[in-house]
């Protein structure tokens, strides 16, 4: 799919408004973190949230497990998985928006602890 040159321009801005919000950003830009995060992928090269036995997924994204929401230090020495672009882009992020990790066990409630059914009423 070839993009317009308006849709550039469109993701040129949000990205440079991103950068101008979140200060933090530019460490994915360094060498530092190239490295971290081609060591993470050659290490775990599959998609640490998809990937079966019977369907191993190549990972392409280091992703930190607790966003470190510019939290230098978790940045550069928090916990990091391996994820395919579509469950970081789509799984991930939908997880630290809701705050819980969604599905269930075999007897029906949900798997993770955060989930509102299990808050104490």
């Amino acid at each position: 799919m070839n993009k317009t040159a308006a849709d550039r321009a469109r993701v040129s801005f949000h990205d440079a408004r991103r950068t101008t919000d979140q200060p933090w950003r530019h460490w994915y830009w360094t060498a530092r973190w190239r490295r971290i995060a081609q060591a993470q992928l050659r290490d775990h090269p599959l998609c640490a949230m998809c990937s079966t036995d019977e369907r191993p997924v190549a990972a392409t994204v280091c992703d930190h497990v607790v966003p470190h929401r510019g939290d230098e230090h978790l940045f550069w020495e928090g916990e990091l998985q391996s994820l395919c672009k579509p469950c970081h882009d789509g799984t991930k992020q939908a997880q630290e928006r809701r705050g819980y990790v969604t599905g269930v066990t075999l007897d029906g409630r949900p798997r993770d602890p955060r989930h509102p059914w299990n808050r104490p009423t």
